[in-house]
């Protein structure tokens, strides 16, 4: 998101992070485990049924969260009349060897689901961190034996002292579920206050050098020129330009000048009168008068006829202009921001761009580096794209796997943040409802690219595995930019100084590159 404001930051770092933390364990790794619980304690003490309860602490009802023979149903214990509900309030555990004749909860619970209770004990679990009850764990029915035993009750407080971090981890997820939800809003809530559009990540410190920059033009009435790859973001840099200075209440009025026909632009640009040519039957204001009070927003200036140019120029130079056909000139008052994906000194060299023009157009340059420059921004953006791809989808994943993120963060994303986002919206479509999303989903061009990557070996350790991958990526990022180590780090956002180490510490050559940077020095 937007990284102009500290604060802003801030919050957007601690919010990826708690995404992070919310993937390391989904839904189905808890329930996995307490599954585990349920089919393992009964053979400890020799029980024929287990259940795990959850107290829910704001709506203060305890459900069985899972439990043999329950077949994913769960069941709500009240609070009063029932041994969960007592062992729950008291904190106390609870051995009762004979209840088949006694009024209670459990008869309810047989009832529904076709077992006969015989004999109970039931521990509390409570909380590592403060020690309050958070759930309790209960055997059913002692098998070959009139009951259970005491040794059984302190083995079953022992089970529930265990299961208590389980049971931690499993509120803390959803504590960081709704607290991830929350700092979204915030962070949203502060982004538009700040620059009054969407989602924007910025957390590399190319970005960051880049927002600065926006932050500090768009106080100040200059025209600006943005400079950057396909799919980079110009026109968000330009609509957070407009959004943070005084026009902000204004028109924002883009034009993509290398969608517009030649033979068409004066007439897109300036307007015309009712009558100026065959088909003109109603008078029509141009892009200048609609922008007027506002900013002009010129996509791609780079591609505009030089025919258009002098026109162009003269506009700018006197603030008016005249519709075809029109009597009398037209005052504009607005800001330019230029956009381009060529450089436009090249051009003006290439005598495809006229110098004066350029000169006007430009005041401050603002350039946007490519996705694979900013790496550190990626996993970011990509949940960005998840959450608001689900949004729109109706849909709810668990997330990305590790490995899927991983392969997003090495991939050179020649369509930048744009490809990033199709993507995401193409593996949004494809995975079913509560799942992850995962590596086989990818689209064949990502595919490919992982298919080519260093092998992982499932017996490998993750130091081992880290290793291999750090020393691909540096190898991939050398080769990329013809072995100088100064464009490497930067592209790989590390100083030289850490990329030398690396290089050293993984036995790659650093005298043979050294030269290309200009430095004698390793």
């Amino acid at each position: 998101m937007y990284g102009t404001d500290p604060i802003v930051h801030s919050l957007e770092a601690l919010r990826t992070r708690l995404d992070y933390v919310n993937r390391a364990w989904s839904t189905d790794n808890h329930e996995a485990l307490l599954r585990f619980y349920v089919r393992t304690v009964p053979s400890l003490v020799g029980a024929e049924r287990c259940a795990i309860f959850i107290l829910d602490r704001q709506t203060g009802e305890v459900v069985s969260k899972v439990g043999t023979g329950l077949k994913e149903r769960e069941i709500a214990a009240p609070r009063e009349g029932s041994i969960v509900g007592r062992v729950i309030s008291t904190g106390e555990g609870v051995m009762e060897n004979d209840v088949r004749d006694t009024r209670g909860f459990h008869r309810e619970a047989d009832a529904q689901t076709g077992f006969v209770t015989r004999s109970v004990v039931c521990a509390p679990v409570k909380s590592v961190v403060d020690g309050r009850v958070t759930g309790a764990i209960e055997v059913l029915n002692k098998l070959g034996a009139e009951g259970f035993s005491e040794q059984d009750r302190e083995l079953m407080d022992e089970v529930a002292e265990f299961l208590s971090r389980a049971l931690d981890n499993i509120l803390l997820t959803d504590e960081i579920r709704l607290l991830s939800g929350q700092l979204d809003r915030e962070v949203e809530q502060l982004n538009r206050s700040v620059t009054g559009e969407g989602p924007f990540v910025a957390q590399s410190e190319p970005m960051r050098h880049v927002l600065e920059m926006v932050r500090m033009v768009a106080v100040t009435p200059v025209n600006v020129v943005i400079q950057g790859e396909n799919g980079t973001g110009k026109e968000i840099i330009a609509r957070m330009i407009h959004g943070g200075g005084d026009r902000r209440d204004r028109s924002f009025v883009a034009v993509n000048c290398a969608a517009i026909p030649e033979n068409l632009m004066e007439s897109e640009f300036f307007g015309y009168e009712k009558g100026a040519f065959t088909g003109a039957h109603a008078s029509r204001a141009g892009r200048f008068e609609e922008a007027d009070g506002g900013t002009l927003f010129l996509d791609e200036v780079a591609d505009m006829p030089v025919s258009m140019q002098p026109k162009f120029l003269r506009a700018i130079q006197e603030g008016e202009g005249r519709r075809l056909g029109g009597a009398g000139s037209v005052s504009y008052d607005l800001r330019l921001i230029s956009a381009s994906n060529r450089d436009l000194r090249q051009a003006v060299q290439a005598e495809e761009f006229r110098e004066d023009l350029y000169y006007r157009l430009f005041a401050v340059e603002i350039v946007v580096p490519p996705l694979r420059d900013r790496r550190v921004d990626i996993a970011p953006l990509a949940l960005v794209f998840l959450e608001d791809v689900c949004r729109r989808f109706n849909k709810k994943l668990t997330g990305f796997s590790n490995e899927l993120l991983s392969l997003f963060e090495s991939y050179h994303w020649p369509g930048n943040v744009r490809q990033l986002r199709h993507e995401v919206e193409r593996l949004v479509a494809l995975t079913p409802e509560g799942q992850s999303v995962t590596l086989d989903r990818c689209s064949p061009e990502i595919a490919r690219d992982n298919a080519h990557a260093m092998p992982v070996r499932e017996s490998q350790t993750l130091a081992e595995g880290r290793k291999n991958m750090e020393s691909q990526l540096i190898q991939s990022a050398l080769k990329k930019h013809d072995g100088s180590k100064v464009a490497a780090a930067r592209a790989l956002g590390v100083t030289r100084q850490c990329l030398y180490k690396k290089m050293a510490r993984y036995g790659l050559a650093v005298s043979r590159v050294v030269a290309k940077d200009g430095d004698g020095n390793g």
